[in-house]
């Protein structure tokens, strides 16, 4: 077993090179330029965020600091992650049941609307709970009704009008 080979979670530095659909390419410090110091972060793992362009988070030539997926020694390329060194947003909403906030209506489904109540956290606001249905754009406000970190779930309901 080769003792220098990185070890998950361990946190690497390097410079964005490329910036594609599928993800980001990571010159990592310490090879600047062969393949043999390639880091890769899928999309999935750039942030909490709801965004839409990876653009939006990152860019070519910024330093970075990542956490260690994994490590392909055979290909020198490492797994990376940027969201795994940023609090996960939605573990401050596990005690918040019954708490009440504005957001936005962030997407429209056939089944309900979807509320972003704090950066990085949206809930499902279901049909079934609804007098009315809620467009594109427009402020809500609701109540925390569930959360499930497992799942990675929020439920919401109307908040009651006064």
């Amino acid at each position: 077993m080769d003792e220098h080979r990185p070890k998950r979670g361990t946190v690497v530095c390097g410079i964005v090179s490329e910036i594609h659909d599928f993800g980001v390419f990571v010159r990592l410090k310490g090879d600047p330029a062969d393949e043999s110091g390639t880091g890769f972060i899928r999309i999935p793992e750039l942030t909490w965020e709801h965004f839409d362009d990876a653009a939006d988070v990152v860019h070519v030539g910024q330093q970075i600091a990542a956490e260690l997926l994994d490590y392909d020694g055979s290909r020198g390329q490492a797994s990376l992650s940027l969201k795994a060194l940023q609090e996960d947003p939605l573990v401050q909403f596990a005690d918040r049941i019954g708490a009440v906030f504005s957001g936005p209506v962030v997407k429209v489904a056939p089944f309900g609307v979807f509320v972003r109540v704090a950066p990085g956290v949206t809930g499902l606001l279901h049909q079934s709970v609804m007098t009315r249905e809620p467009v594109l754009g427009e402020v809500v406000t609701v109540i925390i009704a569930e959360v499930d970190l497992t799942r990675r779930r929020v439920r919401l309901e109307p908040a009651p009008t006064a």
